[in-house]
């Protein structure tokens, strides 16, 4: 019978997770999407020719399908089994403290992997070492600690593989990176002249108006059709707007404040800011002198209040895109910026912030289909109860949704969707086709 070749990366120490050889480094190929090292004897489809080898993307960057039900399994015995019981076996995989799979993997500089809540509880406790070879673990690292989401997907398809020998046909997820895209930004004649907002005249490949509330699908992605995904990166904000995620190429916040925000970036820009991953409470706009030579200050003056972007955050809800700017959070890409899926804003309010003035602060809780990047659970998320908050002891203008929300969990359905209308647009698409490559461009 024949199997499915199960493809995967080399660990933190350099090792083959398929034959678990050490290859010498003119054996190994590094994706130059993710910069992840992969065993060439390994692969099931190793490049060709030299010239392939440039910008060679991995079986994960690449889209490669994962093992489907036509696939013929042979009992235990079977590779793909030996590859998941490998897997779940390994001690280089396992969580160092717990010695489980870990759960949100975080690996240290010498190769070994804890789950989240194991290291920052390992830190707590006061130690700076390594729990399993007692290397010692960076300072930034001990404050910073960085999800690896390489791990999260290996760790991730081999659930999912499981779940296809034993209940039928994979579904796949992409959730670390994107396939390649079709072109790059400065794709125009004004967006190639110097300064952000030429650049940020760029291409746009979706087909949704500028103020488009909810998931871009694949109908509206006549470039790939197959929609922005959970999990998908991008170099900067700048191709972030090319895809519709996010389109302001500075500012946080997209909406009106009249009508409700369509998305919001997480990229370090307040300190008051607090990731969760699940949930985050995020800081309003505002506050700040950003006159003259002032424009990058991040010294606030003056409170800021429910006005413009920050009443635009008190409409339904917004698409989330986190930045590896990001720095305090375990949550944030390594690099670039990430499409994080589907949050919901729950309640919002003011409070004393760190630098004394009063800032805007919302409860965003996730409510996506698609498992979040950072996780290697199989599905997205179901409802949850909200978190406490000690902060609202103190908070003043506190708002809370009390009509049921638009977006919804569906108990029949078990899915998140539309249980009323979408606001319809007020910005209506305006698609003219590029003379040089016939995409679609949105003005606004």
């Amino acid at each position: 019978m024949a199997h499915h070749v199960f493809q995967l990366p080399c660990d933190g120490d350099g090792a083959c997770m398929r034959c678990k050889v050490t290859p010498p480094t003119e054996e190994t190929l590094t994706c130059s999407t993710c910069a992840t090292p992969w065993h060439v004897a390994c692969l099931a489809s190793p490049p060709e020719t030299l010239a392939s080898t440039l910008q060679w993307h991995c079986p994960d960057c690449s889209g490669d399908p994962l093992p489907s039900a036509s696939v013929a399994i042979d009992g235990s015995s079977s590779e793909l089994f030996a590859a998941i019981k490998a897997i779940e076996a390994d001690e280089s995989i396992n969580c160092s403290f717990c010695m489980q799979l870990p759960d949100r993997p975080v690996t240290t500089p010498c190769g070994h992997n804890f789950c989240l809540k194991c290291f920052q509880k390992w830190i707590g406790q006061g130690k700076r070492t390594c729990a399993k070879c007692r290397s010692t673990i960076p300072p930034k690292m001990a404050s910073q600690p960085r999800i690896n989401s390489t791990l999260v997907s290996v760790i991730r398809m081999a659930k999912l593989s499981k779940s296809n020998v034993a209940a039928g046909p994979l579904k796949v997820y992409h959730f670390i990176h994107n396939q390649d895209r079709p072109d790059k930004a400065f794709t125009t004649e004004r967006a190639q002249k110097a300064g952000k907002a030429n650049a940020a005249s760029g291409k746009i490949f979706v087909t949704v108006p500028p103020d488009h509330f909810g998931p871009i699908t694949a109908e509206n992605d006549p470039a790939r059709n197959q929609g922005v995904l959970v999990g998908e990166c991008w170099e900067d904000r700048l191709e972030c707007r090319q895809w519709g995620a996010h389109l302001p190429h500075v500012a946080g916040i997209a909406g009106q404040s009249n009508y409700g925000s369509q998305s919001v970036a997480l990229s370090g820009g307040y300190e008051d800011d607090e990731d969760h991953g699940e949930w985050f409470l995020y800081t309003g706009s505002g506050g700040r002198d950003l006159s003259g030579n002032k424009r990058t200050s991040k010294e606030q003056s003056f409170d800021q209040k429910f006005e413009k972007m920050n009443e635009a955050l008190r409409g339904i809800w917004s698409l989330t895109n986190r930045s590896h700017k990001e720095k305090r959070s375990s949550y944030a890409p390594e690099k670039g910026v990430r499409y994080d899926g589907v949050y919901r804003i729950e309640k919002c309010w003011r409070k004393v912030g760190m630098q004394g003035f009063k800032v805007c602060r919302y409860l965003f809780v996730r409510c996506d289909n698609e498992p979040a990047p950072w996780t290697s659970d199989e599905h997205g998320d179901g409802p949850r109860p909200l978190p406490a908050i000690p902060e609202l002891k103190k908070a003043t203008d506190v708002f809370e949704r009390k009509e049921s929300p638009s977006w919804d969990f569906d108990e029949e359905d078990s899915r998140w969707k539309w249980k009323k209308p979408p606001p319809p647009s007020k910005k209506p698409l305006k698609a003219v086709s590029n003379e040089t490559n016939g995409s679609i461009i949105r003005s606004k």
